[in-house]
């Protein structure tokens, strides 16, 4: 069994990954930084598979919030179609824009867990990034988004967005912040960029946790089961509040609030470790 101490530890992550998840402020680099101050008492290798597989949790919101949109049959109407079309469309531009992502982890997954998963990397990517939201919010003062709807979103569109997501390889950058930069960038409003990312994280973060899943083994001792399960519980509850918040404040605001975040804590990161 858990202990007292250790159930708080995973809470705490727990709640740390369902807020960090959503908002474009790196949920892998909070956990990392996180646990250099809570140390959970399981093996590295669990650990490394936790922090991912954790977000299965905070997958199941989007599934819960989003259902009307994501799933594509309906039977309530007998005067419309069984098969929503539009709904099939959305999952295949979802694969396109999951495909460079998918080549990449693939590809260099291990190399940056062992190389780039530092202090350092995490605290420059975050001022990197929140340079970049402030930097394209106030670009697109001047700008008029040419796609305003999830619906609007094209193929061409989902793949360059696709492009974007394979710099969250990086801890620190976030899944959320690349996407949601990029769409900015090449003309996608907040609120369709909000939502792409939302469908995009489904199959990712799936995939992650289940190559996560293939690495680690499916054998779990009885406080690794319960320890993953608490973890993922939390995220999904606490996921649920945070994304709608989200939405509801990206319809009258910007995303520059997040970019001075990001910037004000990768500074105190660098200053705390190189002081340390």
């Amino acid at each position: 069994m858990l202990d007292f101490i250790e159930i708080l530890k995973v809470i705490f992550l727990g709640i740390v990954e369902g807020i960090t998840e959503w908002l474009p402020i790196s949920s892998t680099g909070h956990m990392i930084l996180v646990d250099e101050f809570i140390r959970m008492n399981v093996s590295q290798d669990f650990k490394d598979m936790f922090f991912v597989v954790i977000q299965l949790g905070a997958i199941l919101a989007v599934v819960l919030l989003f259902w009307g949109k994501m799933w594509p049959f309906q039977v309530k109407d007998r005067t419309k179609p069984l098969v929503r079309m539009e709904t099939i469309s959305m999952w295949m531009k979802v694969v396109v824009a999951c495909i460079p992502g998918a080549v990449v982890t693939i590809l260099f997954d291990d190399w940056i867990e062992a190389h780039l998963h530092t202090p350092v990397v995490i605290a420059a990517m975050l001022v990197l990034f929140g340079i970049a939201f402030i930097l394209v919010e106030n670009w697109n003062k001047t700008r008029t988004p040419t796609t305003l709807t999830l619906e609007d979103i094209t193929y061409q569109t989902a793949f360059l967005i696709g492009l974007f997501q394979v710099l969250s390889i990086i801890p620190g950058t976030s899944r959320s912040g690349a996407t949601i930069v990029g769409a900015l960038i090449i003309g996608v409003s907040r609120v369709a960029a909000a939502e792409f990312t939302f469908f995009l994280a489904v199959p990712v973060m799936f995939g992650l946790s289940l190559l996560k899943l293939l690495k680690f083994g499916f054998v779990f001792t009885g406080e690794e089961l319960m320890t993953l399960v608490i973890g993922s519980v939390v995220a999904f509850v606490v996921s649920v509040l945070v994304i709608k918040f989200l939405m509801g404040y990206i319809k009258k605001h910007d995303f520059k609030v997040f970019g001075w975040y990001r910037i004000v804590l990768g500074i105190v990161i660098l200053g705390y470790f190189a002081l340390r």
